[in-house]
């Protein structure tokens, strides 16, 4: 990967491949919760506190310097985006939580938060890829992209170990090997 664009988008794929396993997962009417949580776990700690960080804290800041606002334009749509992202998946896990007390509708109240976010997701990663990656490539140099991927490994050595990107890839691996079949 040569640029900070490129790392993005390299967890994208994975971040994609989780979102169709999500879909599987509904359309299969899986009752796994330890999967269900792990689904959760997998978007809180790679795709929203590792990716969405590389994002936020890295990329949009650096967009902003060149002129790309967070209130308005693409920036702020992404950023809106990440907040009902996290919505859904504070719906998941409140759905895993009435599921164990044996609630009823707590199924109902996961499968449509999955497919919320999975939709949302897939929607979204398409708008990064294809337009605001695009945009930030335009406008960053060759020096401030390098300057990025160093900042993005700098993110990478401070994630959870067991949900770094190379486990966090694995696990979605493995929950793909089970759902996509």
């Amino acid at each position: 990967m040569n640029t900070a664009t490129q790392n993005l988008e390299h967890d994208h794929v994975f971040i994609l491949k989780l979102t169709d396993v999500m879909l599987a997962m509904v359309e299969k009417m899986s009752t796994n919760t330890d999967h269900f949580e792990l689904v959760v776990n997998l978007i809180r700690k790679f795709a929203d506190g590792l990716h969405h960080a590389k994002e936020e804290d890295l990329l949009f800041p650096l967009m902003g310097e060149k002129g790309f606002s967070p209130e308005q334009g693409p920036v702020a749509v992404m950023l809106h985006e990440h907040v009902q992202g996290r919505a859904f998946v504070k719906g998941i896990s409140e759905g895993i939580t009435t599921l164990r007390a044996g609630t009823d509708g707590a199924l109902q109240t996961i499968y449509e938060n999955m497919t919320g976010y999975a939709k949302l997701l897939q929607n979204h990663i398409a708008k990064e890829n294809n337009i605001l990656f695009r945009m930030a490539d335009q406008v960053f140099s060759t020096d401030e992209q390098h300057e990025l991927l160093t900042q993005f490994a700098e993110v990478e050595t401070h994630a959870e170990t067991e949900f770094d990107s190379i486990n966090s890839i694995q696990k979605i691996n493995d929950l793909a090997a089970i759902y996509l079949q």
